[in-house]
C-alpha cells in the first residue's frame, strides 16, 4: 500500500490550500483517515482524523480546516482556510484498517506573513 500526498506549497497568511492523499495497492476497507503535521523542532501532532464514528480536529485548526474523503478514489483531503504562519509544517496523511496504519511521504506547507 502506498499513499501519495500532494497539494502543499507556499501561501500567504489568510490564504487557502487543499491537500490530497491517494492510496494505492492492496487496499482492503479503509476505516480511518487522518492528517498529522510536524513543524521544525516539534513533535508530530494530530491535525484531523476521521473514522466511521466521528471526526476530530486539533483545537488549533477547528473552524478553519476540514477533512473529507472520496471512497471511490481512496483519497482523503484536507481543506485548509484562513492559514496562519503557525500552520507551517510538513503534513502527513495516514490511512488504516484493522491493525495497520499507512503513512504518506509528507507534503510541505509554508505560510508566509
Amino acid at each position: 500500500v502506498q499513499l501519495q500526498a500532494s497539494g502543499g506549497g507556499l501561501v500567504q497568511a489568510g490564504g487557502s490550500l487543499r491537500l490530497s492523499c491517494a492510496a494505492s495497492g492492496s487496499i482492503v476497507n479503509i476505516d480511518r483517515m487522518g492528517w498529522y503535521r510536524q513543524a521544525p523542532g516539534k513533535q508530530r501532532e494530530l491535525v484531523a482524523r476521521a473514522t466511521i464514528m466521528r471526526t476530530i480536529y486539533a483545537d488549533s485548526v477547528k473552524g478553519r480546516f476540514t477533512i473529507s474523503r472520496d471512497n471511490a478514489k481512496n483519497t482523503v483531503y484536507l481543506q485548509m482556510n484562513s492559514l496562519k504562519t503557525e500552520d507551517t509544517a510538513v503534513y502527513y496523511c495516514v490511512m488504516g484498517w484493522g491493525t495497520r496504519d499507512y503513512w504518506g511521504q509528507g507534503t510541505q506547507v509554508t505560510v508566509s506573513s
